[in-house]
Formats: structure tokens, C-alpha cells, sequence
């Protein structure tokens, strides 16, 4: 039998990831801040939309919820209109948007409020990962819990993991994003070191790709990057948003981040060059400046 699911977002990872869930024949209702977004979902996907959070959440069993930042998503959370109004006793709550760690602790209190349940599942896998239901999942809460909702995860995410209490989801996304930045920007240093003295970039991916420097990064950018293509992809802004949260982070518990705090520079030399919506592998485009 499929499960009343509620999906609050659909920008470029929430569309796709509620039509997953519809397609797999759970019953979604949905909610965008831009109407005409959620009614473009209804037509492609047959499922239904709400025109508040709290609308939409109606008896919802299960409620996803994947939107920008912090204050998005207590926008979508709190006020008249927001979900908690609305949220059915028992009701498993999912915030699928990589967020701060303190977040997820307040919105699973007040969840449990509400005498539903939390998991914070920030994702990643970009937005390729997410139209073909491959991305991997990283979740804090209770076991209970996500085992409840793993069959609805199953739908959109290839790996699941849950790491610890509620938090530990977000926790794990910012060693993610602290992982791929130093990455990047290796790899964009070693490609231009390599066209600066006439390397053929296949034959050299073919060489290192398979021993220790191989990365995900290495095999899915490195043809784009070499051509100075950055019209795709993770954003730079959404980038500079998770470093962000994850230099907090380390601040607070008294950890030194010098990489990465040099690397969220360098990102914001590239928004000023204009790349604000370009993919993060256009570190590169910096170095050949």
C-alpha cells in the first residue's frame, strides 16, 4: 500500500526526488513557494498540491521536506501556515535540506511536540543523483524512525546511512562538502599544471584515475573543466552556503578548518567573477584567471 507523503520543495533535488515517490505508487502531496512550479508537478507526476506547507501536510503520514537554508526551512516549519500546524500524531518528518546541525535538534523537539517523529537526511549526489534516484542519504535521528521511513528512501537514495541522533545527518553532510572542496580544488591544480605543459587530459585521467588520486570529481568533471564548461551541476553559491554551516560548526567545537577556510575564499573569487550558478569544479576557472 503506498504511504499519504508530503514533499515541501521542489527546486532542482526536492522535484525530482517527490516524482521518485509518486512514481513508486505513494501518494504525494506537494508544496513550492512558487505555485506554478507545484502545478507543473501535478500535470507531470498526477499527484495533488497544497497551498501552504500546512495544507499540504494533511494527514500526511510522512512529510519530506528539501528547501535552502536555515530560515527556509523554519519558514516552511513555523507560522499559521506552516507544517507543525497541520502535523498528523504520529507523522514521520524528514528535512532532506543540508542545514545546521542545531537546527535539526530544535526541529526534532518540536516535532516530538507534535508527538510525531524527526529525521534530519541531508543528501548528496547533486541534481543528476537525484533525477535518476541514486543520491546517498546521511541521517540523524532514531533507529526506530528510520527504519520507518527507509522504504521511502529506498525510492530516491541508493545509500542510506544513519549516523547518530538527531544532527548527525547534517553533521556528516559537512564533512561531505569539506571532503569535496579539497578535492576540487586539487584536481583543479593538478589540471592546470597539466594543459601548462601539453598533457593529454584522457590519457592522463586514464593513468591516475585508477590509483590513488582517483575521485568521483576526477571521472564525472574533469572533461567539463578542461573545456571551461559550468553551466551544470552543484552550484557555487549553494557551496559556499554549506561551507558556511560546516566553518561554524568547527568553530564551535574549537577545530581548525585552514583548507577549507582558504578554499570558501576561493569560491567567493569565483562569484565575483560571476560564476555564482557555475558548477564547483569551476575553481579551475580561478586559477586560469
Amino acid at each position: 500500500m503506498g504511504k499519504r507523503c508530503a514533499f515541501i520543495g521542489l527546486g532542482v533535488m526536492g522535484y525530482p526526488m517527490a516524482g521518485h515517490l509518486q512514481k513508486a505508487g505513494h501518494k504525494v502531496t506537494v508544496f513550492n513557494r512558487t505555485q506554478i512550479k507545484a502545478e507543473k508537478w501535478v500535470e507531470e507526476y498526477s499527484g495533488n498540491y497544497g497551498a501552504t506547507p500546512a495544507e499540504a501536510v494533511n494527514d500526511a503520514d510522512f512529510v519530506m521536506v528539501c528547501v535552502g537554508n536555515d530560515d527556509d526551512v523554519r519558514s516552511v516549519f513555523y507560522g499559521d501556515d506552516g507544517l507543525l500546524v497541520n502535523l498528523k500524531s504520529g507523522a514521520v518528518v524528514v528535512d532532506h535540506t543540508t542545514a545546521s546541525a542545531e537546527l535539526a535538534r530544535e526541529l526534532e523537539k518540536a516535532v516530538k511536540e507534535k508527538q510525531g517523529a524527526f529525521l534530519d537526511a541531508p543528501v548528496s549526489g547533486g541534481q543528476a543523483g537525484a533525477e535518476n534516484g541514486v543520491l546517498t542519504a546521511m541521517l540523524g535521528g532514531e533507529q526506530q524512525t528510520f527504519e520507518a521511513a527507509d522504504e521511502l528512501f529506498q525510492c530516491y537514495a541508493k545509500t542510506r546511512q544513519l549516523m547518530g541522533p538527531a544532527g548527525s545527518g547534517q553533521l556528516a553532510k559537512m564533512v561531505n562538502q569539506i571532503c569535496i572542496a579539497g578535492v576540487l580544488q586539487g584536481l583543479s591544480e593538478g589540471l592546470q599544471l597539466a594543459r601548462k605543459v601539453g598533457l593529454d587530459p584522457e590519457k592522463l585521467i586514464s593513468a591516475i584515475s585508477q590509483g590513488a588520486a582517483g575521485s568521483w570529481q576526477m571521472e564525472n568533471r574533469y572533461k567539463t573543466m578542461w573545456e571551461s564548461h559550468y553551466e551544470h551541476g552543484f552550484a557555487v553559491d549553494w557551496m559556499r552556503k554549506d561551507l558556511k554551516i560546516a566553518l561554524a560548526e568547527a568553530d564551535r567545537q574549537g577545530v581548525s578548518l585552514p583548507a577549507t577556510a582558504l578554499i570558501d575564499q576561493f569560491y567567493a573569487d569565483v562569484q565575483k567573477m560571476g560564476g555564482s550558478r557555475w558548477d564547483t569544479s569551476s575553481l579551475l576557472a580561478r586559477l586560469e584567471k
